[in-house]
């Protein structure tokens, strides 16, 4: 914390009236030529929210998207039906070309898996980062909504700035998700898993 007076915070003494420490370690994956990572334990009804944190995820393939998908028997299938939208921005290193743009193509609708970041590049230096929200996983009277925003170092050296949301259309309790590239491994990265408590 870079405001510091005689050893205590701002935060410390009150300054700020945000209600801290509602988020909640749960759990984290690293990848290694993974071919999917998933999480199958500690997404139950424990929290209202949980979150998804994206750190360097990095692609074996160039132009490969990373996109995810829910399962509601612990992750023997991942095949819940979604409906989504998605839209970006993005700009380009010599740039040339900057756009905002609404991507019918990259909607969800269906049980397969959904985009949350397009054509990640593969050059030793690019990955993309971000994070996905997922409300209220474990209900069984209500479809379960979520929102993602990334980051990325597209594969022709555009920066991207992709944000999803929308539903899975499911009333059971949804309990693993898993995260996989459309191509190749996910060379390397770092997922991790939150819960955020009532305030």
């Amino acid at each position: 914390m870079a405001f510091i007076s005689n050893g205590t915070t701002i935060l410390d003494a009150g300054a700020f009236s945000v209600s801290l420490g509602n988020l909640v370690f749960i759990s984290e994956q690293t990848a290694s030529s993974s071919a999917s990572i998933s999480f199958t334990s500690g997404i139950d009804s424990t929290y209202p929210i949980y979150k998804f944190e994206f750190i360097n995820i990095h692609p074996s393939s160039d132009l490969a998207n990373f996109t995810f998908n829910m399962s509601t028997d612990g992750g023997s299938n991942y095949n819940v039906s979604k409906t989504g939208t998605f839209f970006e921005a993005y700009h380009n290193e010599s740039d040339s070309e900057t756009q905002l743009l609404y991507s019918t193509s990259r909607d969800m609708n269906g049980t397969g898996y959904g985009i949350l970041a397009r054509e990640l590049g593969s050059d030793s230096d690019q990955q993309a980062s971000g994070e996905l929200f997922i409300f209220n996983p474990s209900s069984t009277t209500f479809v379960k909504h979520f929102i993602s925003v990334f980051e990325t170092a597209q594969a022709q050296n555009y920066a991207m700035n992709p944000r999803v949301a929308g539903y899975g259309n499911t009333t059971s309790a949804v309990d693993a998700i898993d995260f996989k590239m459309s191509s190749g491994n996910i060379d390397s990265g770092t997922i991790k898993l939150y819960g955020i408590k009532d305030s």
